[in-house]
């Protein structure tokens, strides 16, 4: 192993740990308030799914291109190949599917207190868990071709195929079913895309309108910044803002390496470290963003959870 795989099996091991590490600790905590607790806010059962989507992608596509970085020896077969793979894929579009529901609720959360909105906002707590659902029957139902092109790669004899991660690889023959799969999973992705970029593009309007409404309140002793609602909103746009830069390196990259008659090997593990980047990132910014959840991972006695109270419009579970 030469230093270019090292560093890359150092820094893919480091992330696959750190990532997991963290959106466990997420999902447990905020699966603790949505099955236990009395008081449930609406962006709990969201951030639950968020985790959840997070962890399958680091686990069933970090661990084994892990293993894989490191030499070891292939441990999949076909059938293998074709599970982890199609759960991979479900994984990522829960993520992106549920990244886009958090921004559309965070807009809806802030935005104005006008009759118009006030339907609106009464009906968005019983939406959240249809909501949910959604996302996982697009998901399973449009992956649903995945496993039919995948085989590991000891069964492989041809060269038409794309790399998927060195255990395993998918066979591409040129077909409408193939033209048609493809063309419906990028609708797919730059719709949810485009509807989280129009909600955070909405959330910095409603922002800046705010803020210009309290610059000329003096001696409040409560500046915008620190409110909860603008506190929660400017999480979702960053986590939004990670995710839109991410996916758009990530789509220029599979574009080079699917035009490319010889795979580049650096090109290949950059490719890889950005399908992981933000499902290992994102817990962090999440927690990061809650003084509650800051508290909860180094708390030492029970009377620390005392001294919080939660923030009612947080989009990270108390």
């Amino acid at each position: 192993m030469d230093a270019s795989e090292m560093s890359y099996g150092i820094l893919l091991l480091l992330q696959i740990i750190t990532g997991i590490w963290r959106n466990v600790f997420l999902l447990l905590v905020c699966s603790r308030v949505v099955f236990t607790s009395h008081k449930m806010y609406p962006s709990d059962l969201i951030l639950v799914q968020l985790a959840l989507a997070n962890t399958i992608i680091l686990l069933t596509l970090g661990i084994p291109e892990t293993m894989s970085a490191w030499g070891l020896k292939n441990f999949l077969d076909s059938f293998g190949c074709k599970i982890l793979l199609y759960l991979y894929r479900v994984g990522r579009g829960l993520v992106i599917s549920t990244t886009c529901l958090l921004s559309i609720f965070q807009a809806v959360t802030i935005s104005p207190s006008r009759p118009r909105w006030a339907e609106i906002k009464a009906k968005l707590p019983r939406s959240i868990l249809p909501s949910c659902l959604f996302c996982w029957v697009l998901s399973l139902l449009i992956e649903v071709t995945t496993p039919m092109y995948m085989e590991t790669s000891r069964n492989l004899t041809n060269i038409q195929m794309t790399f998927i991660m060195k255990y395993c690889y998918s066979i591409s023959p040129i077909t409408v079913t193939t033209l048609v799969n493809t063309v419906v999973l990028s609708l797919r992705d730059l719709f949810f895309v485009g509807l989280m970029s129009t909600a955070s593009g909405y959330m910095v309007f409603v922002l800046y309108r705010h803020h210009q409404q309290v610059q000329h309140l003096s001696g409040s002793g409560r500046s915008p910044r620190m409110m909860p609602e603008v506190r929660a909103a400017k999480n979702v746009i960053t986590l939004v803002t990670l995710y839109v830069l991410l996916y758009g390196q990530g789509t220029v990259t599979l574009s080079i390496l699917v035009n490319m008659r010889e795979k580049s090997p650096r090109l290949v593990n950059y490719s890889k470290i950005l399908s992981f980047t933000f499902s290992a990132i994102s817990p962090f910014l999440i927690i990061h963003s809650n003084q509650r959840l800051r508290m909860f991972g180094r708390r030492t006695s029970p009377i620390s959870n005392l001294n919080s109270t939660p923030a009612p419009n947080e989009v990270v579970c108390p």
